[in-house]
């Protein structure tokens, strides 16, 4: 028993770094982007609309699929970003990206009634939010 209560003693947590946070944050948002259209693909009709070209209510054009890949690579390379950039460019692009897909998240709401693609949003949201706070709070070292 005593071995243990050593090993327990000696597990601490130590503090994540903020470059972590934000990674996963980023991570989570991307993985609430997949679940929620995994999800929609169970809704009535969506998967005729898929056939007939259809991207929600826009149509399904080389521009259309360019513009959501950019939006979905944006996130994906964020995590690595955000532990790898200086600082100062990192506390930037955080709080300038966070503030954008908090945009962008809320304007996929917009119209939207069903009520797990709400939640997705919501969470998608709180997910940025928290994003620009890390970043915005980043300590500033005395030179």
């Amino acid at each position: 028993m005593s071995v243990n209560k050593h090993l327990t003693a000696n597990l601490g947590e130590g503090p994540a770094g903020k470059k972590v946070k934000l990674a996963a944050l980023w991570t989570a948002m991307m993985l609430l982007y997949i679940y929620a259209d995994i999800l929609s693909l169970f809704r009535p009709g969506q998967l005729q609309e898929m056939t007939e070209g259809l991207m929600g209510p826009f149509p399904a054009t080389q521009g259309s699929l360019l513009t959501a890949a950019i939006l979905m690579i944006i996130p994906a390379v964020m995590v690595f970003l955000s532990v790898s950039l200086k600082a100062s460019a990192n506390r930037w692009a955080n709080i300038i990206l966070g503030t954008l897909y908090t945009l962008v998240n809320i304007s996929n709401l917009i119209g939207e009634t069903w009520a797990y693609y709400l939640l997705f949003g919501i969470v998608e949201i709180a997910c940025t939010a928290l994003i620009i706070w890390h970043a915005w709070k980043w300590p500033v070292e005395e030179a």
